[in-house]
């Protein structure tokens, strides 16, 4: 999308009521249906290791609405929010995450481990910065059988202190693949200050170093994050080569469910959210007139209708039975051999 003099359009200026209710109901389905998992994980139904997106939802709605459905989505350990962005159903991830055959990956994968081939999103990656290179390597797959797809590829800022992040950087910019990589920096990585941990702490310099075009962006509003995209989809697509994004975000919870939390500030955490993505939006398009309470309010009874069935979904799947838990993992050949 680019206006009469080739640049993305100023979305506070074009945004359409129709347009501001896709936002809305995509950023509320992700903190609806993150603040139930916690409730399941403090029950005891999901297990395992949990890492939630609230806070942070403008940067999975606002990317996903620049890509197409032939482009490919590599994410995070976080990545529920991205999932369900990109259309993956809230049923299977919720039965995934419950361990059940029904779930993205047959309850094998839980909640780090979201794969869906259909909407060609590729995990779900338990290792920091681990999405890195499996995104170049589907780049370079399009690139070599000349497709004008992208590969999006997610992550935090705790990678830039990764080896294969700067591996995968220095590949996309030298071979000219279409990577858009998307820095989600959320200031704390899993729990050590920027400042602490990295000497150069504005991330979107590394990727100027090896020549790749990067900006900066404020992941708390959805509308900027989707302009910004916006503009790396159609560069990527017209001139080729990777295209980096620094999305400023925070967190509102813990790095995951064991985390104590104990290297901020109650207060911070406080002041963040009243700038939040979901409030922060809600306030504009309201004061604009696109959506009034009640739109609102529907939403959310939307919401509530599916992430409810969700659950159900999951609570009547079925485990893997036991006789099949070697399937993939093991073959009668590899028990032969010598």
């Amino acid at each position: 999308m680019t206006g009469p003099d080739g640049k993305a359009p100023n979305f506070d200026d074009t945004l359409t009521r129709e347009h501001a209710r896709v936002l809305v109901a995509k950023m509320v389905l992700i903190r609806r249906f993150e603040e139930k998992c916690a409730e399941l994980y403090s029950t005891g139904l999901i297990r395992g290791f949990l890492h939630l997106y609230v806070g942070e939802e403008a940067n999975a709605v606002g990317v996903m609405e620049a890509l197409g459905p032939a482009d490919a989505i590599v994410a995070t350990y976080r990545e529920h929010g991205h999932a369900l962005a990109r259309g993956v159903s809230a049923g299977a991830i919720m039965a995934e995450m419950f361990g059940k055959v029904e779930g993205t990956s047959r309850g094998r994968g839980g909640s780090m481990h979201i794969f869906d081939a259909a909407t060609k999103f590729y995990g779900g990656n338990a290792i920091v910065g681990g999405g890195l290179p499996l995104a170049v390597g589907l780049a370079l797959a399009d690139k070599m059988q000349g497709h004008n797809n992208i590969t999006c590829c997610f992550f935090g800022e705790g990678a830039a202190a990764e080896g294969e992040f700067h591996e995968s950087l220095n590949l996309a910019a030298l071979w000219k693949l279409p990577v858009l990589f998307v820095c989600e920096n959320n200031l704390y990585a899993m729990g050590t200050a920027l400042e602490r941990s990295e000497s150069q702490t504005e991330i979107y310099r590394h990727a100027q170093s090896y020549n790749v075009p990067s900006e900066v962006v404020d992941g708390m509003d959805v509308l900027a994050v989707e302009a910004a995209a916006r503009r790396a989809c159609d560069k990527i697509r017209k001139e080729g080569g990777p295209y980096f994004l620094e999305n400023k975000t925070y967190r509102f919870r813990a790095h995951s469910m064991f985390d104590a939390e104990l290297y901020r500030e109650k207060t911070e955490v406080e002041e963040w959210k009243t700038r939040g993505p979901i409030v922060s939006f809600l306030d504009k398009v309201k004061s604009e007139g696109l959506l009034a309470d009640h739109d609102i309010e529907n939403i959310e009874q939307e919401v509530a209708a599916e992430v409810a069935e969700a659950v159900s979904f999951a609570e009547r799947g079925e485990f893997e039975p036991i006789g099949d838990l070697a399937r993939d993992v093991y073959t009668p050949e590899a028990e032969a051999a010598p």
